[in-house]
């Protein structure tokens, strides 16, 4: 089964590429991206929605084993021109899962001249709300947020959110994180202050 495309790209993409925008913008908001449904199910269509709108002839992707599928290599250059790599340091963008991030493999978080050049994670995960009780959740404060947001995740994605608590030790330097769970997306830019709910 081929995998579905934006009908109509250029709107399409512009219209989703403002609503990641907005995402990173409001750092622990969930927004619904209205994009094709992959034939995958464990890509929604928030995640491939993003990849169609973000990916092109100049990025590089690095995928998790888990999501290392030969439908999606073949899907992704197809509809978008980008290069896979093998190499996460190398990778503009990484499609994780959360089990992908405990192994920790080294993604790229900039310099200080150029703390543009780091990896951000596609991350696919199987719970993403906004609830503000129950295991799972945490508090993000900093730019984009009036005082303060909690974001509720599952329990296996804690290295993850853990990893992202860290970026505040290398600032400018650091991970972007943009967060799917089926039609929802939320994104923790590195500027985001992550602290976890006991």
């Amino acid at each position: 089964m081929p995998w579905p495309t934006l009908n109509d790209p250029v709107h399409d993409s512009q219209r989703l590429f403002r609503q990641v925008l907005a995402a990173m913008s409001e750092p622990g908001t969930l927004h619904t991206l209205a994009a094709p449904a992959p034939p995958q199910a464990t890509i929604g269509s928030a995640l491939w929605g993003t990849l169609l709108t973000l990916c092109d002839l100049d990025v590089r992707v690095w995928l998790a084993p888990a999501l290392d599928t030969p439908a999606l290599r073949e899907a992704l250059p197809f509809h978008t021109g980008c290069r896979l790599t093998d190499e996460p340091v190398s990778a503009d963008f990484a499609l994780v899962t959360p089990a992908a991030l405990c192994e920790a493999p080294d993604f790229a978080l900039g310099s200080d001249e150029y703390p543009d050049r780091s990896t951000t994670l596609l991350v696919a995960l199987e719970l993403l709300d906004s609830g503000d009780t129950g295991s799972g959740t945490w508090q993000l404060s900093g730019p984009g947020i009036p005082a303060q947001r909690t974001l509720r995740v599952e329990e296996r994605a804690r290295p993850l959110m853990l990893r992202l608590a860290a970026n505040r030790q290398s600032f400018p330097c650091g991970l972007d994180a943009i967060l799917t769970c089926g039609e929802r997306l939320a994104a923790l830019p590195r500027t985001t202050r992550i602290e976890e709910i006991a």
